[in-house]
C-alpha cells in the first residue's frame, strides 16, 4: 500500500476568523494475478490440475491469454479474492469478496479439500460489476448466481474448484454430476484431488439443472469452450467461451477497476480518505 498526504486550506464562513486544515490521504492498494483460465487453449484446468499443487503453469506473456497460475502469488497470504470475466484482457464483468479466514493463501484454501465444501468468503460480493455490452450472462457460473463463494466442493467422485452458493450444490452423498462452477472433475477423490481417469475433467461449465439421470433422455453437461477429458462431446458437450476468467487477490483491497479497463498483472486502485484538523 502506497499512501500520499495532501495538505488543503479551506476557510471557514466569513463570521470566523480562522480556517480548517483538511487532510487527504490517498492509498494505492494493490492486486496480484493469481490465475487466468482460458477454457479453449487445449490445456485443461480440471479439479486436479494446479490449484492445490504449488506449480508454475503458463507464461507471463500469455498470462491473460491462455491457462496460467503463478506459484508465488498463490503463496502468498491474502485476505480479499476478485473474479474477473474478461474479452481479450479487457473487464467485462467483476465480483470482488472478502474472505472469512484473512492472512490465508489460496494454495492453502484449495489443499484444504478434506472435508471441503467450504464456504470461504463472507457477505456476499463486495462489488458487482458488469458491462452494459457483457454477453451470455443468464448461464454464467459466476456471474448468474449469488451468494458467496466455496472452495473444494466435493461429493461422492466428484470435485469443483469455485461454486457460488446461489448456484445447484450437490449433497454430500448424491452422484448426480450436477454441480457447475470453476476447475470441475466427474471422477476424481475430492478429498486428495488425485484423478480416476482422465474422462472427466472440465475447466468451466455454466449453471443448468442436468443431473446425470437425464444425460440419455434430455441433456447434456454444457461446457464454456473445449477444455476437457476423453468424455468431451459426448456427455460434457463443448460451447461458446463467454470469456476468459482472471482470479485476482489483495491484502487490502476491496474494489476492482471496473468494466472496460485493460487488465495487468497487477492492478492498483486508489482510495482517498479526508482527515479534518
Amino acid at each position: 500500500m502506497i499512501l500520499q498526504l495532501i495538505t488543503v486550506l479551506s476557510l471557514l464562513p466569513a463570521t470566523s476568523s480562522r480556517s480548517i486544515e483538511r487532510t487527504e490521504k490517498v492509498e494505492t492498494e494493490t492486486w496480484y494475478l493469481g490465475m487466468n483460465l482460458n477454457p479453449a487453449d487445449g490445456h485443461v484446468m480440471g479439479y486436479t490440475t494446479g490449484w492445490a499443487q504449488d506449480v508454475f503453469i503458463g507464461t507471463y506473456t500469455d498470462a491473460l491469454t491462455k491457462d496460467y497460475l503463478n506459484r508465488v502469488i498463490w503463496r502468498h497470504p491474502v485476505s480479499y479474492i476478485a473474479i474477473v470475466r474478461h474479452q481479450a484482457g479487457e473487464v467485462d464483468a467483476v465480483k470482488v469478496f472478502r474472505f472469512r479466514e484473512s492472512g490465508r493463501s489460496l494454495l492453502s484454501r484449495f489443499r484444504d479439500m478434506n472435508p471441503g465444501r467450504e464456504v470461504v468468503t463472507e457477505g456476499g460480493p463486495l462489488q458487482q460489476s458488469v458491462s452494459k455490452n457483457a454477453q451470455n450472462m443468464g448461464d454464467d457460473p459466476i456471474f448468474s448466481v449469488g451468494g458467496d463463494l466455496a472452495f473444494n466442493w466435493g461429493y461422492t467422485d466428484n470435485g469443483h474448484r469455485i461454486v457460488l452458493m446461489g448456484g445447484n450444490l450437490s449433497p454430500t452423498g448424491v452422484n448426480d454430476d450436477n454441480t457447475h462452477g470453476l476447475g470441475n472433475d466427474f471422477h476424481c477423490n475430492p478429498h486428495t484431488g488425485v484423478p480416476y481417469s482422465s474422462h472427466w475433467p472440465h475447466e468451466i461449465s455454466n449453471i443448468q439443472n442436468c443431473p446425470n439421470s437425464l444425460w440419455s433422455t434430455s441433456c447434456k453437461v454444457q461446457l464454456q469452450g473445449s477444455d476437457a477429458g476423453l468424455y468431451k462431446d459426448v456427455n460434457l458437450m463443448s460451447g461458446p467461451v463467454y470469456g476468459n476468467y482472471a482470479i485476482y487477490v489483495s491484502e487490502d483491497a476491496t474494489s476492482f477497476p471496473g468494466p472496460g479497463q485493460k487488465l495487468e498483472l497487477e492492478m492498483e486502485v486508489e482510495k482517498k480518505l479526508k482527515f479534518f484538523n
